[in-house]
């Protein structure tokens, strides 16, 4: 008997989190972070909805923190199983999970002296920095690419290149059922294809079961060209007016995706060569020393550029800030800067403290280049700055501030496949079930939409299906 039940990213975006059972064998595939408003904290805090000391295997498809993000509460709740994943993943996991505990303690401690001053108890942090080690100390086998894992007698299962971030994952669990093989696929997230740096998504071969991402299941990318073009053009106007541009950054692939498109445009003389650009992000830094380990996982161009000796993430003007008084120190920069910071839908992360140094400033710019989920500081920018029947405003840090800066949203970057890509990778598949998850409702549905040929299902939290 095979069962599968959903505990994160069902009718949403984030907390990617599914629960295979084969006959009394128990895997998890990820264990996401829910991000968005306030009330998401109350829902990662929650119940998992399954006993974490009963998993025996926490298949991980790849680093980023809504796939990844509570796999330390996991350990902190009882799960002492194995976690499996690609050699790129478990380096990337390490740096991610350290620094979502670290921040995890000093959200807890600011609480904990606010709650104080008002005479309360505050809560005490999701999980420590101990928590996010015990973690790592349960990665075990290294999966590479389309070398099947044994997971069981019967049960094995095979990673192939989503091509979405360094390492990612899609995963082909392959099992004995009333004497025959069959196999479930989970898509992880998808890439897009003909990227920079990394390879185009691998299909792996037929399955009876997809679950699949929908993140852009409802629409088309802008073509990478004209975004490319777009970015420049933002920044050199931004140059122009004499401000700074502040572009919150996901730390894994995109802040990497974008040095390399900035390096590309100072060379070819379509950004200023005097640009100075700081990647204000510790985590994105040590993120992009890995990329550096892993040029196996690069398609031909940027293997090309290793083989010349040149480093696709550096240029004369790059400057690395690691420590918090250089961060700070870039705040009194009046303008003529790029920085780029994390966190990507600024939940949290250095990015809040220069967007309340400049998103009151005319002459300065914001440029989001990646995916704001509802609810986020991200969100209510980028919706607040298409108001016109009033002043808009975000709060933040407890005040309000102005929106007076200009808002760049290029969609072209995105580094999940949209729906054209998606219905490729369906279509190659051919299922004969498809499970839909990892999208926001609208897009899932339009998605499903789309698809012929098969049986879709979108569950809700907490639902169970037997195969």
């Amino acid at each position: 008997m095979m069962r599968l039940s959903f505990h994160g990213a069902n009718r949403g975006v984030t907390g990617s989190c599914h629960l295979l059972e084969l006959d009394g064998l128990k895997v998890l595939i990820d264990c996401g972070l829910f991000q968005g408003g306030r009330e998401i904290d109350e829902e990662n805090a929650a119940e998992f909805g399954f006993e974490p000391s009963e998993i025996d295997l926490l298949l991980l498809t790849h680093a980023h923190l809504d796939h990844c993000g509570r796999i330390p509460l996991l350990v902190k709740r009882g799960f002492t199983g194995e976690i499996i994943a690609t050699p790129a993943t478990r380096e990337l996991a390490r740096v991610i999970l350290l620094d979502a505990a670290h921040l995890q303690e000093e959200e807890a401690e600011r609480n904990a002296r606010k709650a104080k001053r008002r005479g309360k108890r505050a809560e005490g942090p999701l999980y420590g920095e101990l928590d996010a080690l015990n973690a790592m100390d349960l990665f075990g086998r290294r999966a590479h690419y389309e070398e099947p894992v044994d997971l069981s007698t019967g049960v094995s299962a095979t990673f192939y290149d989503a091509g979405h971030i360094l390492g990612s994952s899609s995963i082909r669990v392959t099992y004995r059922d009333d004497e025959q093989d069959k196999a479930i696929i989970f898509s992880g997230d998808l890439g897009s294809s003909n990227r920079p740096m990394l390879r185009d998504p691998h299909v792996p071969p037929a399955a009876e079961t997809v679950v699949m991402e929908t993140t852009y299941g409802d629409r088309d990318h802008k073509p990478l060209g004209p975004s490319i073009q777009e970015f420049y053009g933002a920044i050199n106007e931004s140059m122009a007016r004499g401000g700074n541009v502040i572009i919150p950054t996901f730390a894994l692939e995109r802040a990497q995706e974008l040095l390399y498109h900035l390096r590309e445009g100072i060379e070819s003389g379509a950004l200023p060569k005097t640009l100075q650009v700081f990647l204000d992000s510790p985590m994105a830094i040590s993120a992009t020393e890995i990329f550096r380990h892993h040029p196996d996982c690069y398609d031909e161009d940027a293997q090309a550029l290793f083989a010349r000796g040149i480093d696709p993430f550096w240029f004369p003007g790059v400057h690395f800030t690691r420590e918090t008084a250089d961060s700070m120190a870039l705040n009194r920069l009046a303008g003529g800067a790029v920085i780029m910071a994390g966190s990507g839908m600024c939940t949290g992360g250095r990015v809040r403290h220069h967007l309340r140094h400049n998103l009151w400033k005319r002459e300065s710019s914001v440029i989001f280049v990646g995916f704001a989920a509802p609810g986020t500081l991200a969100r209510r920018i980028i919706d607040s700055s298409k108001q016109e029947d009033k002043k808009p405003q975000v709060r933040l840090f407890g005040d309000d501030i102005p929106v007076n800066a200009r808002i760049y949203t290029i969609n072209g970057f995105s580094a999940h496949a949209d729906r054209d890509e998606l219905l490729a990778w369906h279509g190659a598949i051919k299922p004969d079930r498809t499970i839909l998850v990892h999208g926001e409702e609208k897009a899932m549905a339009a998605f499903a939409e789309t698809l012929h040929g098969t049986k879709v299902l979108m569950p809700e939290q907490g639902e169970s299906i037997d195969l």
